[in-house]
């Protein structure tokens, strides 16, 4: 896929080209600070765009800033952010831009494996949502009005949801059966108000509704 790169960090963001570039993925453009990523894209409309939350002049969120610009744009580019932090202000906007597809905000410091940190690529750009647990536990302790009607074990199943679990790693999770497990999202479908849709559409909106409130 087509790679635009943004990262203050000049040894991360020549270590993070070379990695793309080894899975085969074309960097197009690796640059230091939100302006030059907003120029990036505008020229090479990548695939996706990987981007730090903190990049001057100001390192506080104008990273994360500059990802929501995108997401505002057409075509929209699929956007996953890694940082070192959790930047509630706009972490939850973002992740619910585009009714939840093609986003994901991962923390730098879990990403402990070569080959996962690919494939949550690969499921961003292919139009799905990553989101790091750790993001997910400090956006939603904050987020608690829509869960006043869910039981303390439908909070659980959604936060794996959350996590993009499967129904069968949620009851290995929690051991119960995948029978109980698609019970529960049923009900949190049912207490969230959730339209009829696909099962797969539903998950995305019921994490939605857990970041928006």
């Amino acid at each position: 896929m087509r790679v635009v790169i943004a990262e203050d960090s000049v040894l991360l963001r020549e270590g993070l080209a070379g990695l793309l570039e080894r899975f085969g993925h074309t960097v197009l453009a690796a640059v230091g600070d939100a302006p030059a990523l907003l120029a990036a894209v505008a020229e090479h409309r990548p695939d996706v765009v990987v981007t730090d939350v903190r990049m001057p002049p100001g390192f506080t969120d104008e990273g994360l800033r500059a990802a929501l610009e995108l997401r505002g744009r057409r075509p929209e580019p699929a956007v996953l952010v890694l940082s070192q932090y959790v930047e509630q202000t706009y972490a939850a906007e973002l992740l619910a831009s585009g009714d939840g597809a093609g986003v994901g905000y991962l923390l730098k410091d879990r990403i402990g494996d070569i080959r996962e940190f690919a494939g949550a690529l690969d499921r961003v750009a292919a139009g799905g949502t990553v989101v790091d647990p750790e993001v997910v536990r400090q956006l939603l302790r904050r987020r608690r009005d829509p869960l006043a009607r869910l039981t303390p074990r439908e909070r659980e199943v959604l936060g794996l949801i959350a996590e993009g679990r499967s129904n069968a790693s949620i009851g290995r999770e929690l051991v119960v059966t995948e029978a109980a497990v698609a019970k529960h999202i049923a009900n949190i479908f049912a207490k969230l108000d959730l339209p009829p849709a696909a099962d797969g559409h539903r998950r995305v909106l019921a994490v939605l509704a857990y970041l928006r409130a």
